[in-house]
């Protein structure tokens, strides 16, 4: 099995398109199709239903894909290391991170990066901290910055950074607002919430806060952004229950705190492929934050 094989069939199932596949490849249609139809050969099996618009994975072609992705990210790897030993730090950095993660100055980090590494490409995308522990699995991601939604496995590690409690955020106007004493999840009952989708770090911390006191709740206005919440709560539309760092984002709003809250309710990791098989520049940069990769 050759890797170029292995390229090219990651290229077609994430484009899902032979022609735009080949031309992000740099390599004509015929040859990538061709490339592919050799790889089934080997495998004896379909890896695409091809139709007129756009192609399809088989079951065949799904179980290879995640397999694919971690053996292209260990040859990369492999290359990144040997060229590190010679003294240069090559290749790519592949970043994810949530918004707004604590403990993390996502921007300074990776400018003093550049600063130490120019010849290293940086990529960063963000996006939701299951949706990163998927994508740093998958060797899609050399590191990612995230909350700590799963235990370790043997394709994904966490390092811890911080550690942070929960507040509740409200508009000064609100009832709760006044409140004098510390709340609690029972407090918060008939509230109207302000929260992320199910998949974001403080969005599970809350929903697990409030399942273990047994408490019930609906969020009826859900963001993908922190901004936005801030906005809906500064509108006096609802509250939200947040890592403490928020409120320093939002001068206007009131900062209450949750009854025995813990203090470290909120925490912020790096989350990394295995050691054998994480990368000089994710080494690297781990080694800014002062943090072992290792």
């Amino acid at each position: 099995m050759e890797l170029r094989h292995l390229q090219h069939f990651v290229a077609v199932a994430e484009d899902q398109h032979f022609t735009r596949a080949a031309e992000r490849l740099l390599v004509s249609q015929s040859g990538l199709s061709a490339s592919i139809r050799a790889l089934e050969r080997e495998l004896r099996a379909p890896l695409f239903v091809r139709t007129t618009r756009r192609v399809t994975l088989t079951e065949a072609g799904r179980a290879l894909l995640e397999e694919a992705r971690r053996i292209l990210a260990q040859v990369r790897s492999a290359h990144e290391a040997v060229a590190a030993v010679q003294g240069v730090l090559r290749g790519t950095l592949s970043l994810g991170t949530e918004q707004c993660i604590a403990g993390v100055p996502v921007a300074g980090l990776l400018a003093a990066f550049r600063r130490e590494h120019p010849d290293v490409e940086i990529r960063l995308r963000q996006a939701s901290s299951g949706e990163l522990a998927e994508e740093v699995a998958a060797g899609r991601l050399d590191l990612a910055f995230a909350y700590r939604t799963q235990e370790d496995t043997d394709q994904l590690r966490s390092v811890s950074l911080a550690g942070e409690p929960m507040t509740v955020l409200c508009h000064p106007d609100h009832r709760l607002a006044a409140y004098g004493a510390p709340l609690t999840p029972r407090d918060l009952a008939d509230e109207v919430f302000v929260d992320f989708h199910p998949d974001w770090g403080p969005r599970r911390v809350t929903d697990t806060a409030f399942a273990a006191a047994g408490v019930r709740r609906t969020v009826a206005l859900e963001v993908n952004d922190v901004h936005g919440l801030l906005d809906l709560l500064d509108e006096n539309l609802g509250i939200a229950v947040v890592p403490r760092h928020f409120r320093d984002k939002r001068a206007s709003l009131t900062s209450l705190p949750l009854k025995d809250g813990d203090e470290t309710a909120y925490e912020t990791i790096a989350l990394l492929p295995p050691v054998q098989a994480t990368s000089p520049a994710a080494r690297a940069l781990m080694g800014l934050l002062g943090t072992a990769s290792d």
